[in-house]
């Protein structure tokens, strides 16, 4: 094939134009493994609520490693020595850090895989690249895992002020239309530091950092975990649920070959290997979305209608409390449903459910967010804040929530 001209510079809608810094990122990027990320979405189903919420991991990756580069620039001009062999591997790691996600992001990790989380089937396709690439991603793999001996570069990767996050939030709030979430990205970035090789923000951006932890909590109030994306959510995982269960009971389902790997094979962490990387390198939401619209039809009363709701956005009610739903409330429902259905109740349960949401915006036991003071001296941003809030903001708030069919009159 012709070799094509490359791209080095892409137009965001966040930042306005980002450069790719080297040939090795750029063939990162044209790599097949990190071209799916074009096809998996950001924020899941929120475009369910939120119509514009349709952007990629592919467009967030790249406006991390943005972020990350602009750091860099700051830190190297208040003396932070930082090599190019270390800047590169900071670039990588981050543009790198998402490419474990399956179809619509988190709900995979809790159906098409057992107890595989996404960072790491990211490691594992970052050490698949790393052969391919003749080892040069073995830094970028070192900072990714936070194992590196200059820990504000693993932290640039992976903390609670991460370039990660700060992208993310800037992002989702842009494409949801949530103001919220509207952090000064910018400012934080310029009032970045390292003392000890620790992060640490200056006290002039002490302000930025509030709005920061504050913008993360109501974004995932307001966004993150909104009653409809929740549910939306809960509905694909028990789609996928059943779909397994289907098959396992020698059904036939109609499927994309990638897609019925997943679902015919029981994938754990210790079986992750050459052979399933190849077929989650091929799966992504549209495989997902084709299966859904084939499915409504299907003869299984709970594939098709679990499907359909999804399809059509007719989803489940939903009501979110601070108690939990009693186990006779939950009952009562469940009995209604089998009845009118003539359902047993294992299918009742795949539409009658509860269970919680936690919001914690800022773990102030573990790798903090410190503030450098003028004085010299480094403190916690919740000491050094004068907003009362922001010690609220440090205590988990848990929700509960309970699904069923609506009423139709």
């Amino acid at each position: 094939m012709a070799s094509q001209t490359k791209l080095k510079i892409l137009n965001d809608p966040i930042y306005g134009f980002i450069t790719i810094p080297s040939d090795r990122i750029f063939q990162i990027i044209e790599h097949p493994y990190f071209q799916r990320l074009r096809r998996i979405s950001q924020m899941g189903l929120s475009y369910l609520v939120y119509p514009g919420a349709h952007h990629t991991r592919f467009h967030h990756a790249l406006g991390c490693v943005h972020l990350m580069q602009k750091t860099v620039n700051v830190l190297k001009l208040k003396g932070v020595a930082i090599s190019q062999e270390e800047e590169e591997a900071l670039l990588i790691s981050i543009l790198m850090h998402d490419i474990g996600h399956g179809p619509f992001s988190h709900a995979m990790e809790h159906s098409l895989v057992e107890n595989v989380d996404h960072e790491s089937i990211s490691l594992i396709f970052m050490q698949e690249m790393n052969r391919n690439f003749n080892q040069s991603l073995t830094l970028a793999i070192k900072m990714f895992k936070g194992e590196y001996e200059r820990n504000f570069m693993n932290q640039l990767i992976s903390s609670q002020l991460d370039m990660d996050r700060l992208d993310y939030l800037k992002r989702d709030s842009f494409y949801t239309g949530a103001a919220e979430g509207n952090i000064n990205s910018e400012r934080l970035i310029t009032m970045l530091n390292v003392v000890n090789d620790e992060l640490v923000v200056e006290e002039k951006g002490i302000y930025s950092v509030e709005k920061f932890l504050i913008g993360r909590r109501l974004m995932y109030w307001q966004v993150y975990l909104h009653k409809t994306s929740l549910v939306a959510e809960q509905l694909l995982i028990r789609v996928l649920k059943r779909a397994k269960e289907l098959i396992g009971q020698d059904g036939e389902l109609e499927a994309s070959e990638p897609l019925l790997y997943f679902l015919n094979n029981k994938i754990r962490l210790n079986n992750f290997d050459l052979n399933t990387i190849d077929h989650f390198a091929r799966l992504d939401d549209y495989d997902v979305i084709s299966a859904m619209k084939n499915w409504v039809s299907h003869d299984d009363f709970v594939l098709s209608n679990l499907s359909e709701m999804i399809i059509n956005r007719n989803l489940l009610k939903v009501k979110i409390k601070k108690k939990k739903p009693s186990d006779a409330k939950l009952g009562s429902k469940m009995i209604a449903l089998q009845k009118k259905y003539s359902i047993t109740e294992k299918e009742a349960a795949y539409f009658v459910f509860d269970g919680e949401i936690a919001n914690l915006a800022y773990k102030n036991e573990i790798d903090n967010i410190n503030i450098l003071q003028k004085n010299g001296k480094i403190c916690d941003v919740v000491k050094v804040s004068d907003q009362f809030n922001l010690e609220a903001l440090t205590k988990t708030v848990t929700k509960y929530y309970m699904c069923y069919p609506k009423v139709k009159h």
